[in-house]
């Protein structure tokens, strides 16, 4: 497994990281087939090859259900192995999911997922988006906030998961230190900010390279090639689409 340097953080990330949202959430998600949440065996084992395979990466949020519970459980012996990210601003109870991006929430957020994850620091906790970056960039406080949290001690890495390129840019004006943006081989509006962001120094993980399922594998090829991408995020629950994404990207070297 290729691993890239994740922006200045000091981090060196695995170009194949893995997201793990169907780990504890399967209602109101995209995807074109239902599936059943795995069970701790499972998961495990899963977690297993994606160790094996060599990647570092899992990325988790509150808005994901269970999930930051169970890694925490699946992880306690092995946190050292692993880049934790998860998010702020969105979360995920009785089927309905909300949002408040509010300085006070993102602290109490921030020590939920301490909690939850069972560990005493976050590698990267990134804004979870609902549409509104300008807002909540620029109005709300919560970059700034996380950035306290971060010289705290707490976070090693914080950012945005964005949903436009202004959003971007205006975090890289803001001095985020990760991006999560969207590219894959039919969406490529946000190539050039990524490319910005990577000249800038700023890491860059990339969301939806398979369009939520529904994309080519030819996506992965694609992504791991665009200049300024440190890592991609791809969710999967089955050990045989994990080393196979992990073997398209091993030809990428």
């Amino acid at each position: 497994m290729e691993y890239r340097p994740l922006g200045n953080t000091g981090m060196e990330v695995s170009l194949l990281g893995l997201g793990t949202v169907k780990f504890g959430r399967n209602q109101g998600v995209n995807y074109p087939k239902a599936f059943a949440i795995p069970d701790a065996a499972s998961a495990a084992a899963l977690l297993d090859v994606a160790r094996e395979l060599g990647i570092n990466l899992l990325d988790t949020a509150p808005a994901y259900g269970t999930s930051e519970e169970r890694l925490g459980n699946l992880l306690k012996n092995s946190r050292a192995d692993w880049l934790l990210c998860t998010k702020v601003g969105e979360e995920f109870n009785d089927g309905i999911s909300t949002h408040n991006f509010t300085p006070e929430q993102t602290e109490i957020s921030v020590h939920r997922s301490l909690a939850r994850l069972q560990t005493d620091y976050l590698d990267i906790v990134l804004i979870h988006s609902d549409g509104n970056d300008l807002e909540i960039l620029d109005r709300l406080g919560t970059l700034q906030a996380l950035q306290d949290l971060k010289q705290a001690g707490l976070i090693r890495a914080v950012g945005i998961s964005h949903k436009s390129v202004v959003g971007a840019q205006r975090a890289l004006v803001m001095g985020a230190d990760v991006l999560m943006a969207t590219l894959n081989i039919e969406t490529t509006a946000e190539a050039q900010i990524i490319e910005a962001a990577g000249k800038a120094k700023c890491g860059v993980l990339v969301k939806k390279v398979l369009a939520s399922g529904y994309g080519s594998v030819a996506s992965l090829r694609y992504v791991g090639q665009q200049a300024g991408v440190c890592s991609m995020v791809v969710g999967t629950i089955d050990p045989i689409h994990l080393r196979e994404n992990a073997q398209i990207l091993e030809s990428l070297g």
